[in-house]
């Protein structure tokens, strides 16, 4: 394998600015990656601040104790009970076959950082991998894209859910799972690999009791090694913790909302799209239905607090006994998600997506409220995996890489066919086309001054007549096509693995693909390279 910087621009214009210094960071966050020293200011101020270490570690220890056994996790445990210790933490939903391949960069990125600091501040830096179990939203987790007829196509984990069920409810059938994996792999191809893919997933499979378990394990076996703790948002036993930290935001949640609205306001204002939709009623919690398993959005309203769907209604004395005694039944939005973050863990650094940077800095001021610091958030790694048949293609066809990573492959397909195309036809096409329409103009007019009654038919026989020659046309030009597939079907197979469905490759593929391929080493292969946070894109030639 191996790596090369390329400069992208970011498809996000706030992340964009960010990334580039072209705004005023403090305005947003409480960090500017452009100062040095950073890491270290953020480390001596987690010094000042106390955790529920302990407690803390207690839950990650029993929570991935149904996980093989890795002495590099059992470490960072105890480790993360040490006053000194710091973490690197990022997430992400817990997709099927760990979802889309940018959930791997994340890892990557939240255990490489965490790798340079330690060594930069000679203190325990613990990677820790925040599964958003909690989040209902099933459609975003429960399919793999495959090849099917030359193009990307969603396959979907056959599974129906009646209620908002937090993924880390929604149960695993060991059968279905298994044969919907099969089909998967069936569109990858037989390699030497795949047999051994097969056996190891079926048992990974029946060990696996809900999406979040079958995630969990996954992610537990590609990267136990490096010492990744792993917790799930939507463990009623992590919300013992947090109950304190739910009743904390219950008492200030009308301030939350109003200091988000105005950090809104102020980013608006300069010129940034509001990322996050929020009602002014907003109580930015969520309320769990233990027997349907059916997950509510609250709202404040006179008197206490209502589910958006008018389910239930709490007193906030109410809310605040459920926080207190039953915990299991709130859960965290996209607002307060970041804040019970950060009052769990001592957050060296956030390890964020594009669209989180800009969500994030909505999150400022809310913050503050609690007299906390937003941590340095850092863009993860942004990779594309580049074969090398792929490579051969881009180099006979003499496209760039910079231009297949931001515009595709259209614009060079639509110029090659220009270049081959028929100009005679072209002419000729063009020619009989008007010719015929100003003919029919001239029938048209006669005919419908003779009887106004003939007017509709000869709509409707010009328009016949249109079609019948584009369809003659767009045949010759299939025929055109059809002369030139091979080098069409280059120009195909680079946009659908490098920019497949006109989207960046990490937001589409799967890394079970390059596994079956590649064999099992092959996310430990892109763990031995060396990586910068230098904002650069990573190419990594396979």
């Amino acid at each position: 394998m191996e790596m090369k910087d390329l400069a992208l621009p970011s498809l996000n214009r706030f992340a964009s600015d960010y990334l580039q210094n072209r705004l005023e960071a403090e305005d947003y966050f409480h960090y500017d990656l452009s100062k040095p020293d950073i890491y270290r200011n953020r480390y001596n101020e987690l010094m000042n601040r106390s955790f529920l270490r302990g407690e803390l570690s207690d839950y990650i220890q029993q929570y991935m104790s149904h996980l093989p056994s890795s002495d590099a996790v059992n470490g960072n445990i105890e480790r993360l009970r040490r006053d000194d210790s710091v973490v690197v933490i990022g997430g992400q939903q817990a997709g099927l076959l760990s979802g889309p391949l940018y959930t791997i960069h994340k890892v990557i990125s939240i255990i490489k950082l965490a790798e340079e600091q330690e060594k930069e501040l000679g203190r325990p830096v613990i990677p820790v991998f925040w599964i958003a179990g909690e989040d209902h939203d099933l459609a975003e987790v429960n399919h793999v894209y495959v090849m099917k007829n030359g193009k990307p196509d969603k396959k979907t984990y056959p599974s129906y859910q009646p209620y908002k069920t937090m993924v880390s409810d929604v149960e695993l059938e060991t059968e279905k799972a298994g044969k919907w994996f099969e089909e998967i792999i069936e569109t990858y191809g037989e390699t030497a690999f795949t047999n051994k893919l097969l056996i190891d997933m079926k048992e990974t499979i029946s060990q696996s009791n809900t999406f979040v378990d079958f995630f969990a394990r996954l992610i537990h076996e590609w990267f136990h090694e490096y010492g990744l703790l792993l917790v799930d948002a939507g463990d009623s036993e992590l919300r013992q913790i947090e109950k304190g930290y739910f009743e904390l935001m219950i008492n200030k949640s009308e301030r939350i909302a109003e200091v988000v609205e105005e950090q809104q306001t102020y980013m608006h204002a300069k010129g940034y799209a509001k990322m996050i939709e929020m009602d002014k009623q907003a109580a930015n919690l969520f309320y769990y239905d233990p027997e349907k398993k059916d997950r509510c959005l609250l709202e404040r309203v006179e008197g206490g607090f209502s589910g958006k769907n008018g389910d239930v209604l709490f007193s906030k004395e109410d809310l605040l006994k459920i926080a207190k005694n039953n915990p299991e039944r709130l859960s965290n939005n996209v607002i307060t998600r970041p804040l019970m973050q950060e009052m769990l863990f001592p957050v060296l650094a956030f390890i964020s997506g594009p669209g989180e940077i800009a969500y994030w800095a909505e999150l400022k001021q809310a913050f503050e409220l609690f007299a906390m610091k937003m941590p340095p958030i850092i863009p993860r790694l942004n990779i594309t995996l580049v074969e090398r048949s792929v490579q051969t293609d881009l180099e006979e066809m003499e496209l760039g890489l910079e231009t297949v990573l931001t515009e595709g492959t259209a614009n060079a397909v639509q110029s090659f066919l220009d270049s081959v195309k028929d100009e005679t036809i072209d002419h000729l096409f063009g020619t009989l086309k008007s010719q015929l329409e100003e003919n029919h103009e001239k029938l048209f007019e006669h005919a419908v001054s003779l009887d106004r009654g003939l007017e509709p038919m000869l709509h409707k026989n010009i328009e016949f007549i249109q079609k019948q020659l584009d369809f003659m046309y767009g045949k010759i030009g299939d025929r055109t096509k059809e002369r030139h597939s091979i080098i069409l079907k280059k120009y195909e197979r680079i946009a659908n693995s490098l920019y497949p469905l006109e989207s960046p490759q990490e937001r589409i593929w799967n890394v079970f693909y390059y596994l079956n391929q590649y064999g099992p080493e092959f996310v430990r292969d892109i763990m031995k390279l060396e990586y910068q946070f230098n904002n650069q894109h990573k190419l990594i030639f396979i």
